[in-house]
């Protein structure tokens, strides 16, 4: 059977039939397993994976994040029909930066009888996470699917829309974050953000919720071009850096092209830890005491910086 042949060739194993008409299993692709765990229906085209929880109900995305080649769609396509090709590409063309919470998310403003709420709500104490905060960021959890075992924090653009959201792993496991599967180019928690303060940039969630007042997290440890851009537009006036100690380069690069276009830009040196160690009182503190930072002290920092590299070589 062509079809059959083609998704052997493409997802890099031979399929099983099963005693259910048309439903094939495959060794998933997309996560390690000591059984069969991809079943796919070559007739519905439904596929979906029992261990990772990824699926779907067109061939075509199964063949886009398996990062089939030119020909291998081609192919995919004489099977079908044209009608499904152009199925999958509305349905794509719809779901384009899209973002959307886990079907298994749980929000912790609600008690579950779940020790993974349990365990959820102890990992957020820990880390100095309130109640309050846990109602204002809408934090929830997932027990289940792909997120499993995770804390889920969501981001939200000036319109309430949801444009980004942070997995962190409860139960430290070699995956720390699994974070929403679209671009990072947003402005996070943006919906919280009055441009005619301050802002502070920070690079995780955990950091931006410690520091409470007009936090923007990076989500890494560089400027998204949207954020640079609702920067310029808002004519914000001064910027507060906040980055772990091991971006110093990056904090160089933000400053400088900050100080270019004539914002004021304070450089907060933390010497240990990050915001969500230390927690808001002392970090309200490091950003009062904060001097703005000169053209010399940028000097003074790459050379610093260069000083440092050429004593580790």
């Amino acid at each position: 059977m062509k079809i059959v042949n083609l998704l052997n060739r493409v997802i890099g194993n031979n399929g099983r039939l099963l005693k259910k008409a048309n439903e094939y299993m495959y060794w998933s692709p997309f996560i390690s397993h000591h059984k069969p765990k991809l079943q796919i229906n070559i007739k519905t085209q439904k596929w979906h994976c029992w261990v990772s929880n990824q699926g779907g109900h067109n061939l075509f995305q199964l063949f886009k994040k398996l990062k089939a080649n030119k020909e291998q769609f081609d192919e995919l396509r004489d099977i079908l029909g044209t009608s499904s090709y152009r199925n999958y590409k509305s349905d794509n063309s719809k779901k384009e930066g899209k973002v959307e919470l886990p079907k298994e998310f749980l929000s912790l403003t609600y008690k579950y009888p779940s020790p993974v709420y349990k365990h959820a709500m102890f990992y957020l104490s820990k880390r100095g996470i309130t109640y309050e905060d846990i109602l204002k960021y809408n934090i929830g959890y997932c027990d289940q699917g792909l997120y499993s075992n995770r804390i889920i924090i969501p981001s939200y653009s000036e319109d309430g829309q949801l444009n980004f959201f942070v997995g962190r792993d409860i139960f430290e496991s070699k995956m720390k974050y699994r974070n929403s599967p679209t671009p990072k180019d947003v402005v996070g928690f943006e919906l919280f953000i009055n441009w005619d303060e301050p802002i502070v940039l920070c690079e995780g969630v955990f950091d931006a919720i410690a520091i409470k007042r007009n936090a923007i997290p990076l989500f890494g440890k560089t400027v998204p071009k949207l954020l640079m851009k609702k920067i310029y537009e808002n004519l914000v006036k001064s910027i507060y850096i906040l980055l772990d100690r091991d971006a110093i380069k990056d904090s160089i690069k933000m400053i400088d092209d900050f100080m270019k276009n004539g914002i004021d830009v304070y450089f907060v040196n933390i010497k240990e830890g990050d915001p969500s160690d230390i927690g808001f009182i002392k970090t309200i503190n490091l950003i009062k005491e904060t001097k703005q930072t000169s053209f010399s002290d940028l000097m003074r920092m790459r050379l610093d910086g260069k000083k440092r590299k050429y004593m580790e070589i």
